[in-house]
């Protein structure tokens, strides 16, 4: 169900499906792709899942705009963080306004996260009612993106071979193959080097499909020459149907649970409830 098609007499009929909130950006993707890459790409995994699940999902409009300041020596449309954070409380407030409970915003741009989170943060105080979701496509389809990728560590991160293969599938017409480059910290020729140092804990890989061990922030012209930071070279259509169906089956399921109001225990037993102690 599509809520701007929907007129107001037929919200009431919607108000118990998930309300999936695409949230995109509209930055810099290197020299081969789209500024608009992160909200096609988050608008086409929320479109398939609507389309599967049809009873379950009431799919909100795109949010086309995020938090890019990194990007700002390439270029981008950006909000600052308050901007930003306003804007998720006023779409939350608008779905508790129409009586929809259950909200999952489906994340593309990983500059989104920090005032996504911040943002339901104080939602979460001023309507405890309001059962609000987070989660970038590309952390619930990590296990699967991981058997689908080719390029080693450092070559997902950002106009790299997850994001150029899904683009292939999506807007082919969009992706300049001629201007595909690698760049980024371990694209540039550093791989050799990574490879020689001791393990460390404190060792950072821009690779979204990595967890990093603390918390630092770059502009992207700082690692990269060429605003891309991965492995395009390896991406293609073929992968782009994997990582785009990858996608979609995960996020898929994250609705489902939430729908069936499992989400906290998805995959195990839920536990009883304790028992008063009678004396």
């Amino acid at each position: 169900m599509i809520l701007a098609q929907l007129s107001w007499p037929e919200i009431k009929s919607a108000r118990s499906r998930v309300c999936v909130v695409p949230l995109g950006s509209l930055e810099q993707h290197g020299p081969h792709l789209p500024l608009w890459t992160d909200t096609a790409i988050a608008s086409g995994i929320a479109s398939r899942v609507e389309q599967r699940l049809p009873g379950q999902v009431l799919l909100a409009p795109t949010q086309p705009v995020g938090h890019s300041p990194h990007h700002s020596h390439f270029g981008c449309v950006s909000l600052d963080i308050a901007s930003y954070m306003a804007v998720i409380k006023g779409l939350c407030r608008s779905f508790a306004g129409m009586g929809i409970h259950r909200v999952f915003l489906l994340n593309g741009h990983g500059g989104n996260d920090v005032p996504c989170r911040a943002a339901l943060c104080e939602m979460k105080v001023e309507n405890p009612d309001l059962s609000v979701v987070l989660a970038s496509y590309w952390t619930l389809a990590a296990e699967a993106f991981g058997r689908i990728r080719t390029s080693p560590p450092g070559g997902m991160n950002h106009a790299c071979e997850m994001e150029t293969s899904i683009m292939l599938v999506l807007h082919p017409e969009q992706v300049n193959l001629s201007e595909v480059q690698d760049d980024g910290p371990l694209a540039r020729g550093d791989q050799q080097r990574f490879d020689s140092l001791p393990p460390s804990p404190l060792r950072r890989v821009p690779d979204m499909l990595r967890a990093q061990p603390y918390y630092m922030v770059r502009n992207f012209d700082e690692i990269s020459a060429t605003g891309t930071v991965g492995s395009p070279s390896h991406a293609t259509r073929e992968k782009g149907d994997l990582f785009l169906n990858a996608a979609v089956d995960a996020v898929a399921d994250l609705v489902q649970a939430f729908a069936a109001g499992d989400l906290d225990f998805a995959g195990e037993e839920k536990a009883a409830p304790p028992q008063a102690h009678v004396p």
